[in-house]
């Protein structure tokens, strides 16, 4: 059959807006993560938060995408891949202003979760619907457009929080102290606003596309299924990959109605299903095992405490981030060539090195810790307060509080207090903080740097107590909450750290950059593809669904423990435990991933069921 000129002309506009739509999808997935990372040194300074809440912020979004991801491949089994979409774009926009919004902790969250609910419904219906919609020959560049403007978004991001930090440099320099806290709680909150229109165009643009055609086989819709190829094929390949999709069906159902409809049989426990399906659930889980959310979403405040300043931690962070979207452009330009499974051991690989120099170079300041806890608990007082019930009463209550302005004469004065080791540093600009707790539950403050003139340390006893019995849980399910209710607040570590000077600072940015570069061009890209390919048609929807569970459950686990783990351990203790979980990814890409370029996703499926 051949195609006329100008239906070829309209197939690959189609194609283009559709990898179009579908980049904005990355776009928004990209913003979702990255977005925290600018406007959170301006949260920490304003929002009053300590260290564990604002690790629950940061890792709202990440639970977020937990909750949805555990739903989107059935929801998009029963209502359309176009139609979620669609949600998915809604639900971001609606969470902006509840963000921005915001007066207290609850809000936040509640904000952030949305954010990852939609981060989750495009982490599995974007690359699902691409993988279903493109040809075999198109299917690694169209996924790797999707990293690509994920990617974009990150820098986006990246460029808002940059831009902002240069207005706060002005106001530090010739401002009050006041004039600088009203300017970082402005800061953070239009850095929310302005990420809300790429969520629009996203919400527009998936009107336009067409539903998947494989969603639409299974339905025993075959007008249907061809007309929507025909978007973007021609007669020909749309008729050969319906037959394929025919072929696929009769052989695992056994049986097949005459309308197109069949009737699944055979163990969901076979080969063919489990192997792939293990594959993309390791995969998944060391994706983010490589630290990679939590090396975006705190990257500022990585850098700052590596020493940069602020405008040059950002500046950084854009840098980071343009590399991330130079490489990735690379990837995509490489993927459909050199293949997967090569490009996954090779990222692996050099994030591993990446990840220990990290790791050594923080070591090296890190041993200079000086731990203060005796001196900051002398200086605990008792106060009165309040404690807010479940009827919403109010009940009087002692509580013990510690409140200082951290600069370096207080950093001087902690230090002569710690002996040979504090004098061994002093004289420094110094960073600090201080883990505590009360009973069974601990918190830590955020890391805050003696040259900062809005540094302040403030810990409250019910600070570190849950809010709620659902609170409790999740911070420590085996805690006494009563007992603790009427434990007194305790110092558990109070350490101080000199602040290395820029020149190691660049030092470790460079290598994040190289770290990032790596990502980009393994991980970064081919991750989407395997989720996407390595998985059956039968439980392509649902199978995704699990796999992405376990990615964002591991990556919410990391950003929820990240702050409190380098407030008493250190960065480096973080960087090395990346690089040993991504030696794990490096054996399992290199050794067990089958490659998957050029072809066809009944071929994939064929090759794990070992028939010929």
């Amino acid at each position: 059959m051949t195609e006329n000129p100008k239906i070829g002309a309209d197939k690959i506009g189609y194609n283009r807006f559709l990898l179009l739509v579908a980049g904005l999808g990355g776009l928004l997935y990209g913003i979702d993560v990255g977005i925290i990372a600018g406007a959170l040194p301006y949260m920490e300074a304003t929002s009053g938060l300590n260290a564990g809440q604002l690790s629950i912020i940061v890792a709202a979004v990440l639970l977020g995408s937990v909750i949805s991801t555990l739903f989107a491949g059935m929801l998009s089994d029963l209502i359309g891949r176009k139609p979620m979409m669609i949600i998915s774009g809604v639900v971001f926009v609606a969470s902006i202003p509840m963000i921005a919004l915001a007066q207290g902790f609850g809000p936040l969250v509640m904000g952030r979760l949305l954010q990852g609910v939609s981060a989750g419904l495009i982490g599995v219906v974007v690359p699902l619907y691409l993988a279903e919609c493109l040809g075999a020959s198109d299917r690694g560049k169209g996924t790797g457009v999707f990293q690509w403007l994920l990617t974009l978004g990150i820098v986006a991001a990246a460029l808002i929080g940059y831009g902002f930090s240069f207005w706060i440099g002005g106001i530090e320099k010739n401002g009050t102290a006041e004039e600088l806290f009203a300017a970082k709680d402005h800061a953070w909150r239009w850095i929310f606003w302005v990420s809300m229109l790429p969520g629009v165009l996203f919400v527009i643009g998936s009107f336009l596309v067409t539903e998947s055609p494989r969603w639409l086989f299974k339905r025993g819709r075959i007008d249907a299924t061809r007309a929507a190829l025909l978007r973007s094929r021609d007669g020909v390949q749309a008729d050969h990959e319906i037959q394929e999709m025919h072929e696929t069906a009769t052989h695992e159902a056994g049986v097949k109605s005459a309308d197109g409809r069949t009737t699944s049989r055979g163990s969901l426990f076979s080969r063919k299903y489990i192997i792939p399906f293990l594959l993309a659930c390791v995969i998944l889980a060391c994706n983010q095992a490589t630290g990679i959310n939590s090396i975006i979403g705190y990257n500022a405040t990585i850098l700052i405490q590596a020493g940069l300043n602020d405008a040059q931690a950002h500046m950084g962070y854009v840098i980071l981030t343009l590399v991330n979207f130079i490489m990735t452009m690379g990837a995509v330009a490489l993927v459909d060539k050199k293949g997967r499974k090569f490009l996954l051991s090779l990222g692996s690989a050099g994030i591993i090195v990446s990840l220990l120099a990290v790791g050594f170079l923080f070591r090296n300041t890190e041993k200079h810790r000086v731990d203060c806890k005796d001196s900051v608990q002398a200086m605990i007082t008792e106060v009165d307060a309040e404690r807010v019930l479940a009827d919403g009463t109010r009940q009087p209550v002692k509580d013990q509080l510690v409140s200082f302005k951290y600069d370096d004469t207080t950093a001087a004065e902690l230090l002569a207090g710690a002996g040979d080791a504090g004098k061994a540093i002093a004289g420094r600009s110094t960073t600090m903080s201080i883990i505590y707790s009360c009973g069974d539950f601990t918190a830590a403050t955020t890391v805050v740097r003696s040259d900062d003139k809005a540094a302040k340390i403030r810990i409250s006893r019910n600070d570190s107590l849950p809010s709620s019995g659902v609170d409790a849980f999740f911070k420590n399910p085996f805690a006494d909450i009563e007992m603790s209710r009427h434990a007194d607040l305790k110092i558990e570590n109070a350490l101080i750290t000199p602040v290395p000077g820029t020149a190691n600072g660049w030092t470790i940015t460079i290598c994040i950059f190289v770290f990032i570069g790596f990502f980009a061009v393994g991980p970064g890209v081919c991750v989407w593809l395997a989720l996407s390919e390595l998985m059956p048609t039968r439980i392509r929807s649902n199978g995704m669904s699990i796999a992405l569970l376990v990615n964002q459950a591991v990556s919410t686990t990391i950003a929820a423990i990240f702050l409190p783990t380098v407030g008493k351990y250190g960065y480096s203790t973080m960087f090395f435990a990346f690089a040993a979980c991504t030696v794990i990814y490096f054996i399992t890409a290199a050794f067990f991933l089958p490659e998957t370029k050029g072809k066809t996703l009944e071929e994939i499926e064929e090759h794990f069921e070992s028939r010929k």
